[in-house]
């Protein structure tokens, strides 16, 4: 009920020439953003080299994923050193390890499996 409530009050704070303005620019917004990520995607002859780019592809979102927990636990330990709070650090430890082995899954599944 609370988002109603600040939604008419926006409309009305804007009046009826500055809410078909916005109109605009969001659909303009809209249109601009479905335009502009639309790409041609052409399909390969080979069906395995399309399964190992999708793999490359998601264990790059992965690899992603792991160095910005690898950057949130080293701000962590930095400032449980400088608060001195052990279980912040504990806990900043095993963010660096937990985002290490995030960081280097694929690696790690390839000494696994010996591929």
């Amino acid at each position: 009920m609370k988002i109603i409530n600040n939604i008419k009050k926006f409309k009305n704070g804007l009046g009826e020439k500055g809410l078909k303005k916005f109109r605009v620019f969001s659909y303009t917004l809209l249109l601009l953003a479905i335009c502009g990520t639309s790409t041609v995607v052409l399909a390969a002859d080979d069906p395995l080299s399309v399964v190992n780019n999708l793999s490359n592809f998601i264990f790059g979102l992965i690899r992603a994923v792991g160095m910005i927990i690898l950057g949130f636990s080293i701000v962590q330990i930095g400032l449980s050193i400088k608060s001195h709070d052990p279980s912040q650090r504990a806990n900043g430890f095993l963010t660096l390890a937990g985002g290490i082995v995030i960081t280097f899954a694929k690696e790690i599944l390839n000494m696994i499996t010996g591929g």
